[in-house]
């Protein structure tokens, strides 16, 4: 059986702002900071030997720490980034208007085709999160890798594992530095071999965190 860890990155300047990340970027705030040196403390006792994460500098400084705690070298790949939200990046949420606002939430509100102008869909999501799961199938026996994302995007991926569609209605929360796992086993009833250990654990966390659904 394969284990693999999610965890979301740190908290940002731009999550405490309230302003739309998508594949934009922030850096880690200080609790953002702290929030991965508890995260990493957790699964140092895991026996992590991969850690692979999101390019974006927000995963990756969370990635790092956790990778240090660890004893693993960071991979980097792209196919872990956010959704793209097109013309809302960067945007403070309350400056939104309503019909933009409506493009924001139906990302997340089980809209089938919701796509923010210049932005991704769902589906598109879905499929490269999924991909790069399925790619740490080739990884050497006896592996155990962490993946470090985003908020939508790890959402998503945990959704599409339940059997869901990717636009599916988010009923998840996935907090900043939240730690959740997905095996992989052959087993007769399962379609895809992947089931859902555990989703959004914040225990390690000695402080309240925010998850996406605040954005």
């Amino acid at each position: 059986m394969l284990q693999v860890y999610l965890v979301r990155h740190g908290e940002t300047e731009w999550n405490a702002a309230r302003r739309i990340q998508g594949q934009s970027d922030s850096p880690l705030t200080a609790k953002g900071e702290h929030q991965a040196h508890l995260v990493a403390r957790r699964v140092s006792k895991e026996g992590i030997t991969h850690v692979i994460t999101s390019d974006l500098g927000r995963t990756r400084r969370t990635a790092q720490i956790i990778a240090e705690a660890c004893g693993c070298e960071v991979i980097s790949d792209p196919r872990l980034r956010e959704l793209h939200m097109g013309v809302l990046e960067e945007r403070l949420i309350e400056s939104l208007t309503p019909q933009e606002e409506q493009w924001r939430k139906q990302m997340v509100d089980g809209t089938a085709d919701g796509r923010i102008p210049q932005g991704e869909s769902m589906s598109e999501l879905g499929e490269r999160m999924r991909a790069s799961l399925e790619s740490c199938l080739m990884l050497p026996e006896g592996s155990k890798p962490l993946i470090v994302s985003h908020g939508i995007a790890l959402g998503c991926l945990i959704s599409t594992v339940l059997g869901l569609p990717a636009y599916a209605e988010r009923r998840l929360r996935l907090r900043n530095c939240s730690l959740s796992r997905v095996d992989h086993q052959q087993s007769p009833w399962l379609a895809s071999g992947w089931i859902v250990e555990t989703a959004g654990d914040v225990t390690h966390l000695d402080m309240p965190a925010l998850d996406e659904l605040q954005r």
